[in-house]
């Protein structure tokens, strides 16, 4: 449900780089982690080799380009989830995702929208418990996460894109709505009116200041959109993402110790990440690395999708198209 909030992680960690000292231990305690790649072991897309430019010899940065599976979940129960719409104590969903593409160089960025109502195989995975999941043909894309969490979910994206994903970056409802908040809200233009008593959101067409709670409306809102589909509501969501950027970009944390403190405590607290950014210097020499990249240059696209042949309320990968873009992303 949640799918623009992931987005706006790299660029609050470029502002967040300069935390070092700020309460360490409590932002880095903060952070959950699952070691997917032991989980995977070998049986992975290969990891995409870049020739690094002249420049990067210079840095101590890193620069290779990456794949970063993001997902938006309501898997965190409690007051703050439940209050906002969120998951209950009974499972855990995470309803869509976002594979964010980093250029080599890491000034550029691609985002690509995997509808959730995507039907997939979707692959054996393994469990904690030693066990593994069955293969499932013609599943939901958002049914890995449920049967399998954040292993099924990297491993379904991987095979159906074979694009090897660098890194894992979940967020929940709560911790979106309250990173908006500590922004200061954001501003975003709607085209038409919007009622939707299923995420809690009325707002009428214009430019509109949104709170957290709004935000996470309008991420979630699908009843009152375009044909009420999930693919009704990923053109605003990825509205959000962009406008999300510009807010950060514009809001100088730096100023604001204070600010910038509730920032970063907002991310860490709701985050759950791959072993390889699970510590708050990983963290930060990722926003480091990424102090280039602009909302100007991230661009927002789909998942080339069509109609099931199977079912007109699913949709199927729309091919060649959809092969010719996970392609240009490996």
């Amino acid at each position: 449900m949640l799918k623009a909030a992931g987005l706006t992680l790299a660029a609050v960690l470029v502002a967040g780089a300069a935390t070092g000292g700020w309460m360490y231990w409590h932002l880095n305690d903060n952070i959950k982690s699952v070691d997917i790649d032991n989980a995977l072991g070998d049986d992975r897309p290969a990891k995409a080799v870049t020739t690094p430019s002249p420049s990067a010899s210079a840095s101590p940065l890193p620069s290779e380009a990456l794949n970063i599976l993001v997902l938006g979940s309501d898997s965190r129960s409690g007051k703050a989830n439940k209050a906002l719409g969120g998951g209950d104590s009974s499972g855990a969903r995470s309803d869509t995702a976002m594979v964010v593409h980093i250029d080599a160089g890491r000034t550029e960025a691609t985002v690509v929208s995997i509808p959730r109502d995507t039907l997939v195989t979707r692959p054996s995975c393994p469990l904690a418990d030693g066990g593994a999941t069955a293969v499932a043909y013609n599943a939901m894309f958002n049914s890995a996460y449920s049967v399998g969490g954040p292993v099924c979910a990297v491993k379904t994206v991987e095979s159906i894109t074979d694009v090897r994903m660098d890194h894992y970056i979940e967020i929940d409802f709560s911790g979106f709505a309250k990173l908006v908040n500590a922004l200061g809200g954001v501003t975003v233009t709607t085209e038409e009116d919007i009622d939707d008593s299923s995420s809690h959101l009325t707002l009428k067409a214009g430019t509109h200041h949104l709170d957290g709670k709004q935000a996470l409306g309008l991420a979630r809102t699908r009843h009152g959109v375009g044909d009420g589909s999930d693919l009704g509501r990923i053109g605003l969501q990825q509205k959000l993402v962009k406008a999300l950027l510009e807010q950060i970009s514009s809001t100088d944390l730096l100023t604001s110790p204070t600010k910038l403190y509730e920032v970063a405590d907002a991310v860490t607290g709701s985050l759950t990440t791959d072993t390889g950014l699970d510590s708050l210097s990983e963290l930060m020499t990722l926003g480091q690395s990424l102090k280039g990249l602009s909302a100007d240059q991230v661009k927002t696209v789909m998942m080339p999708v069509l109609p099931a042949p199977s079912d007109a309320n699913r949709v199927v990968a729309r091919e060649p198209e959809a092969s010719e873009l996970w392609k240009s992303l490996r």
